[in-house]
């Protein structure tokens, strides 16, 4: 177990793969640099999310980078412990693919929403997605704006000015990093 600080990278792209990780506490940010050095946010992973294990089996080098959201606690497993864990538990591989399978279709859906939605519905989907493991739909984050909006493709003023209107229109509320969704029915339309 190791425990990571608030925006303490765990791996640059580039880096060798050693190590596959579970993370139990926080949150962690997976970016990749694209063209004109733009970040591009891969995902944002919760507790419970394995991650780096595709190229630690492949034995290649990193291809994006991971930080910690916040404090978080990690699990390492050096590479070979994870092959060994699962030559032993084959059914973890089936879990292994199943949790492939979804994040393949997570960055199906990510590239659906940069190519046929909006900004302002790309926000609105992005605050759903967030406010999902959220009974209140108030969705307390570590996110910035600069982080939400590397997640759907668009300046940092565009997701600031996007939130300012939902505001204004009475879809959610702000108060300080909370966001809370008031009025699903009205976000939900620019969904189109």
């Amino acid at each position: 177990m190791q425990e990571v600080k608030k925006r303490q990278p765990l791996y640059l792209p580039g880096d060798p793969s050693r190590n596959v990780y579970l993370l139990t506490q926080g949150r962690i940010i997976l970016t990749n640099i694209g063209a004109g050095g733009k970040v591009v946010t891969v995902e944002i992973l919760e507790p419970g999310d394995v991650f780096g294990e595709l190229e630690a089996l492949e034995r290649v080098p990193r291809e994006t980078a991971a930080e910690a959201l916040g404090n978080a606690v990690i699990c390492v497993l050096p590479w070979k412990d994870f092959r060994h864990y699962l030559a032993k538990y084959p059914n973890i591989s089936l879990k292994l693919t199943q949790l492939i399978g979804l994040r393949l279709r997570r960055t199906h859906s990510r590239i659906e929403d940069l190519v046929c939605r909006t900004v302002a519905a790309r926000l609105a989907h992005l605050l759903f997605e967030l406010s999902q493991s959220e009974e209140s739909r108030g969705i307390r984050t570590t996110l910035t704006h600069q982080d939400l909006a590397n997640l759907i493709g668009c300046s940092r003023e565009t997701v600031s000015n996007g939130l300012g209107r939902f505001r204004n229109q009475g879809l959610i509320r702000l108060n300080g990093r909370t966001v809370t969704i008031v009025d699903e029915n009205g976000l939900s339309t620019l969904l189109g």
